[in-house]
């Protein structure tokens, strides 16, 4: 069944807007290039990639920021209902608390919106991939 869009993990924001290097690759290159190959496809997000965003990034850069995602007509908030936030609890406990609530979150978000989840987090792609939910890394969606 063909995937409705992705789920795109705070990293993959913070990878661009901070134009972060790393030994022999360029993350914000890789993350530019998949924003620019999936540009017209449905890009979801959440209050929870905002909220990282807003711990990581400074006061203006947030704001100028959060408005590149929110005015994007491709782009859709989701919502986290109850029982996807206690699911989240459970897994939580299972997991021994490996891997944080909020990636948890996302995981449980993109599998709402039928999306594939991408993220630079590979124990995050395992968890997803062990709990039936496509993940990627950025470079992968290529």
């Amino acid at each position: 069944m063909e995937k409705t869009g992705f789920y795109v993990d705070s990293c993959i924001y913070i990878n661009l807007w901070n134009k972060e290097e790393r030994q022999n690759n360029k993350p914000w290159e890789i993350a530019e290039n998949f924003f620019n190959v999936h540009g017209q496809d449905r890009i979801y997000y959440s209050g929870f990639v905002l909220r990282e965003l807003q711990f990581v990034l400074s006061a203006d850069k947030f704001n100028k920021c959060r408005l590149a995602i929110i005015a994007r007509l491709n782009f859709r908030r989701l919502f986290l209902s109850d029982r996807e936030m206690a699911i989240a609890r459970c897994i939580e406990t299972e997991i021994n608390y490996e891997i944080s609530f909020y990636d948890i979150i996302h995981m449980l978000l993109a599998k709402q919106a039928d999306a594939i989840l991408i993220t630079r987090d590979r124990k995050l792609i395992k968890l997803a991939l062990r709990y039936g939910i496509d993940a990627k890394l950025p470079e992968d969606a290529l």
